[in-house]
């Protein structure tokens, strides 16, 4: 390899990473926002109900971990496709 490709190859992986950081903390900062939210305005959410329960209730115990998979299965499929661009699976090395 060449110390061209190598450079090529050294400014891909960097994108690549920066690209992974960059998604990672924004799905991470998506995260908090939600568990933060679902308990630090559960009082004021409490007043709106729904089937006769508190929506604060169904924020906590359905829509946080249904937003929870979406964040996972995005990551999920996200990654899938940066590897695809960038060429950085784990398959193809070996």
């Amino acid at each position: 390899m060449t110390t061209s490709q190598r450079e090529q190859t050294s400014e891909r992986a960097r994108i690549y990473w920066r690209r992974t950081k960059v998604m990672t903390f924004w799905l991470m900062l998506l995260w908090f926002v939600v568990t933060f939210s679902a308990i630090f305005f559960a009082r004021q959410l409490s007043v709106y109900t729904f089937l006769g329960w508190p929506i604060s209730f169904f924020m906590a115990a359905q829509g946080s971990i249904l937003i929870f998979v979406a964040i996972i299965a995005f990551y999920g499929w996200r990654m899938h496709r940066l590897d695809d661009v960038y060429n950085n699976d784990s398959e193809h090395e070996r």
